[in-house]
């Protein structure tokens, strides 16, 4: 069963994240996928480990679909190869930086109110 809530929540978490990078544009779409997908892992962490059946699902599968790291780098490679240096380093820089904070952010938050 596991794997087949992972498939699921992978298939899910991939639409999801194609959607919002159509809607919002790449390079750009993909770090707010990552910062959102920090985030909500660093929430679900502390909320569903040990505590339920829900992370295959939710964090390996949805998670591991939605957010976009090869995407991610990719990206940063086209912006350097084009030529758009300090884009790319901008890029580059602040989804880690933001994406970092935000795992932060969601784990501190779930620790608040659970």
């Amino acid at each position: 069963m596991s794997i087949l809530s992972i498939a699921l929540g992978g298939a899910l978490g991939s639409v999801l994240r194609h959607l919002m990078v159509t809607a919002t544009g790449a390079p750009w779409g993909v770090a707010l996928v990552n910062v959102l997908g920090s985030f909500a892992i660093g929430v679900l962490s502390v909320l569903l480990i040990g505590r339920t059946a829900l992370p295959p699902l939710l964090i390996t599968g949805f998670l591991g679909g939605f957010t976009t790291f090869s995407a991610f780098s990719l990206d940063t490679l086209r912006l350097w190869q084009a030529g758009q240096t300090g884009q790319a380093v901008l890029y580059a820089g602040g989804s880690v930086i933001l994406s970092l904070a935000a795992v932060f952010a969601g784990a501190t938050l779930a620790r608040t109110f659970s």
